[in-house]
């Protein structure tokens, strides 16, 4: 399986409140970006919290409601860390979605005017093999046509050998449940993922882990499954073996955010399942665990062990990692790092793209990217470690609101329940 949960309604989304309503004067941007993590801002408000105060600006489109409002909604179907209420190109779709983990990674689909062209050159491939005495392989042949995303001959192949190859029927599960090449039916999909998880066959037990991860995830989600974050954190442990560096790594990391929101809490099993996850080399729980060192969650707050866990993450492309940076260095007057490594966070604005190629939960490359705005706006508008600028620095504000607006509904949901 692929890309996973990543934090989203959880504690270690401590992204600044950022206050976008509009500016006192021009070139203010969006105001100052505040801190309030357990306890209460003193910035104003009558006791309400800073998150508080800056959903109630965000324009979240849904009422916000009271504490015991929010939390017996919560207690009555606890939501899954999904991309609810970021755009919808952003949706809990682009994540949750079962993907495969064991096996190559879904491309990215081909356009139309060329599908033609991959079918021949695939399909001359396949032929050039077979005639030079290579004996048939459905799968390759299938896997082959999923790799160029020509997902309706894929689906043939792989339809051939489903009783016989389970890697082909793994492979037809993330189909159906995808809608790769057929119509969507996550129903089946899941069913397929049951077949290999419960199998006493040998040549299931390498998919088993990859299996076990991806039914978590539609329990979680509630799709092609009756919604179950029981039955999800079952699944997940079972995936992530204790451990086991060669069982599932994605439902290591994923339990890591599991246990960092708020309606499970945690949070030394949080720490626990994201240091095991980022020694099995996983570049999302490595900025996670940055986080928690940083702020002292689940563990002793160990600054070194922060930077050094935060550093590496930011250099391998993990956007929520450089947000994180960016703001520590401006916070300790290291204007020119901070506005260097900002510009680096933000130089792309296409969220969905960096969350599949960093297997990063978008709501958290989108929050870190909206951090790194903030200041490096405030670092173009005060002239701190690069040129003043005020018009880059208006873009910039801008930029972080729209940004922040994607994750607005988890700081909603976090200053409703008092968790920052």
């Amino acid at each position: 399986m692929p890309s996973v949960p990543s934090h989203s309604s959880s504690r270690l989304a401590k992204g600044p409140a950022m206050d976008c309503r509009a500016p006192a004067q021009a070139g203010q941007g969006c105001g100052e970006l505040r801190h309030s993590h357990r306890g209460r801002s003193r910035a104003g408000g009558a006791g309400r919290s800073a998150a508080a105060r800056a959903a109630a600006a965000l324009p979240c489109g849904r009422a916000r409601r009271g504490r015991a409002g929010a939390r017996t909604a919560r207690q009555a179907r606890a939501e899954p860390p999904s991309g609810a209420g970021l755009p919808a190109e952003l949706g809990r779709r682009c994540w949750m979605a079962l993907r495969c983990e064991r096996l190559p990674q879904e491309p990215a689909g081909p356009e139309s005017s060329s599908c033609d062209s991959l079918l021949a050159e695939t399909e001359e491939s396949l032929v050039s093999r077979d005639t030079g005495g290579d004996p048939p392989a459905p799968f390759l042949d299938g896997q082959q046509y999923y790799e160029q995303g020509l997902y309706k001959e894929a689906l043939k192949q792989f339809q051939k050998i489903k009783n016989t190859d389970f890697q082909a029927m793994y492979q037809l599960g993330v189909m159906y449940y995808e809608g790769l090449g057929t119509k969507k039916d996550p129903e089946r999909g899941v069913e397929y993922m049951n077949k290999i998880l419960n199998s006493d066959s040998p040549e299931a037990r390498h998919l088993k882990f990859a299996a076990a991860y991806n039914l978590g995830r539609a329990y979680y989600e509630g799709c092609g499954v009756k919604h179950s974050a029981e039955e999800a954190e079952r699944l997940w442990l079972n995936a992530a073996d204790a451990g086991n560096p060669k069982a599932s790594v994605k439902a290591q990391s994923t339990l890591g955010m599991f246990y960092s929101m708020p309606i499970q809490e945690d949070l030394k099993k949080a720490f626990f399942w994201h240091s095991e996850a980022c020694n099995n080399g996983s570049l999302e729980s490595q900025g996670a665990l940055g986080v928690m060192y940083l702020h002292g969650q689940g563990t002793h707050k160990n600054t070194k062990a922060a930077l050094e866990h935060l550093r590496k993450a930011a250099e391998l492309g993990n956007i929520y990692a450089q947000g994180h940076l960016v703001e520590y260095y401006y916070t300790r007057k290291f204007y020119s790092k901070a506005a260097a490594l900002a510009k680096r966070a933000t130089e792309n604005d296409d969220i969905t793209m960096l969350a599949k190629t960093t297997d990063c939960h978008p709501t958290y490359v989108a929050q870190g990217a909206a951090i790194a705005a903030f200041y490096l706006a405030r670092c173009l508008q005060l002239g701190r470690g690069t040129e003043e600028d005020q018009h880059a620095s208006n873009k910039y504000y801008s930029k972080a609101c729209h940004l922040h607006s994607a994750v607005a509904s988890h700081l909603e949901l976090a200053a409703n329940l008092g968790r920052i």
